[in-house]
């Protein structure tokens, strides 16, 4: 069984190259991509389609409901299940995706957690009730680590407040105990160099294509389900939607906004790889499309 991953900034042609591979060389594909584990957020998210779904098993991709947290322990589960079945089903195995901050967590690991008894678990749902307050007393305790959460994130509150609660230790004295493990060691990384201006070029075409394909019915849909409220509402495309249904933008200023803050998002995905990944193989996608079909 192979493994390998490909990444490289938004709309740079990783999914279309993701499921060519997986057609000629026998792999399932898990996706790091932080809105297509969203249920329903298809449009908005660029995900596969239902056909390339069908013909090509993909983890990742619609694991969650639109108004449940994603994490990286959520991922790391996941890629777990993927591995296995690759495994058991005598595939290779293909991690694409651009949210690469969860293939970096993969790559370094999670610490261990405490065992967490109903006890403790009542006990903190019970001073969760006042959120600051919780945040407060973990900042007085490790202000060196608190330091990184902010003070909103209700998630990280609890998984600290956990912690302390089960242990003992602060956050910072739990972790130098509990050291991560990598789950995942000596993957090949291959990495889609794309020029700026080719890649503003295919921004502004997916988000054209997101408007013919209906990216507006859908985000009035998943807020009359769900509220603005969940984390993922408030994702690039659909925020910018949003506004153009509140009657702050005109449709030619969301599709402008949706280009915008795309082209954002992949300069500082861009920024991101090549900081903390260093041993990758990186091309331009043609180059980078003969090398990876030369290692099966």
């Amino acid at each position: 069984m192979k493994q390998l991953a490909i990444i490289g900034p938004t709309a740079s042609g990783k999914s279309d190259l993701s499921l060519e591979i997986a057609h000629k060389h026998n792999a399932f594909i898990l996706s790091i991509d932080s809105l297509s584990i969203y249920k329903e957020i298809d449009i908005a998210s660029a995900k596969p389609s239902n056909e390339e779904l069908l013909h090509v098993k993909h983890f990742g991709i619609n694991e969650i409901a639109v108004n449940e947290s994603f994490s990286v322990e959520i991922f790391i589960d996941i890629y777990k299940n993927a591995y296995q079945e690759a495994l058991k089903n005598d595939k290779n195995l293909i991690i694409v995706g651009g949210s690469t901050f969860y293939l970096k967590s993969l790559m370094q690991g999670l610490s261990q957690i405490p065992t967490i008894d109903e006890l403790v678990k009542k006990e903190v749902d019970a001073m969760l009730l006042h959120v600051s307050d919780c945040y407060t007393l973990l900042n007085d305790l490790d202000p060196q680590y608190m330091k990184n959460i902010d003070s909103n994130d209700r998630y990280r509150i609890e998984k600290m407040l956990l912690i302390y609660k089960a242990s003992g230790l602060t956050p910072s004295q739990w972790f130098t105990l509990n050291p991560p493990k990598p789950i995942i060691q000596n993957l090949p990384i291959y990495y889609i160099d794309v020029q700026r201006e080719v890649l503003r070029e295919r921004i502004t075409l997916r988000t054209k294509k997101m408007l013919s394909m209906g990216i507006i019915d859908e985000v009035a849909m998943l807020e009359q389900k769900y509220t603005r409220e969940p984390n993922s509402m408030k994702s690039i495309g659909i925020l910018e939607v949003l506004e153009y249904l509140d009657g702050y933008a005109s449709k030619e200023k969301m599709l402008e906004n949706i280009s915008m803050h795309t082209a954002q998002l992949a300069k500082r995905q861009q920024t991101f790889n090549r900081t903390q990944f260093q041993e990758t193989v990186s091309a331009p996608l043609a180059e980078l499309q003969r090398s990876i079909h030369s290692i099966f």
